[in-house]
């Protein structure tokens, strides 16, 4: 059931980022809240494809649909409100980052994937609902910006994997690995850090 409820706090978290990119972007609501539904299930819709997981998990239970579309609505109406800053779109993605891409190695793991799999599905989970956002409001995604965004999620899920393999409780192991993932994600925003960059000579 935690993984349940954690799932769905990222759908919210994730709903919330959809409509922040989408704020500037002149949609009406129908259109937001599509935005902000492509987000918060895009990850976890091609992670059950590929580990074929059907039906589909929010074809099955509505709940998800219910907090992406209440998440959407009150997001809209708190940014009426209270404009946030432009880093509040980066925050948000990073917490739905670390709460997707755990409790996608998660359900990796129960689908008895071997490790590598599991960190692959976690990070596609993590990283894909939110490069179909930023391609569907016209910007360069995440992913493909310099400071650390997939390798994040690639070494918050080895973290919680290591420290699961070494006999720290799986909740423990859980949140550790989601701490990391949100610290690089907000380090790299901060500091601008990111991967060597591939030159010619």
């Amino acid at each position: 059931m935690l993984l349940y409820y954690l799932d769905l706090a990222g759908v919210a978290v994730f709903a919330a980022s959809g409509v922040l990119a989408a704020r500037d972007r002149h949609l009406d609501l129908l259109g937001v809240i599509v935005v902000a539904a492509i987000t918060a299930i895009g990850g976890g819709t091609l992670r059950d494809l590929l580990l074929d997981r059907h039906p589909i998990f929010w074809v099955i239970d509505a709940w998800y649909l219910v907090v992406i579309i209440a998440s959407a609505l009150l997001t809209v109406v708190y940014v009426r409100i209270w404009p946030p800053p432009n880093a509040t779109l980066l925050v948000a993605d990073a917490l739905g980052l670390a709460l997707f891409a755990l409790s996608g190695a998660q359900l990796a793991e129960a689908a008895q994937c071997p490790a590598l799999i599991v960190v692959l599905m976690g990070t596609m989970t993590g990283v894909t609902g939110g490069v179909l956002r930023d391609v569907i409001t016209a910007q360069v995604p995440l992913i493909l910006r310099r400071e650390s965004y997939a390798t994040a999620a690639i070494v918050g899920v080895a973290v919680y994997q290591t420290l699961h393999a070494l006999g720290t409780p799986r909740a423990a192991a859980f949140w550790a690995g989601m701490i990391v993932v949100v610290a690089m994600r907000l380090l790299a925003i901060r500091w601008g850090l990111h991967l060597p960059v591939f030159r010619k000579f």
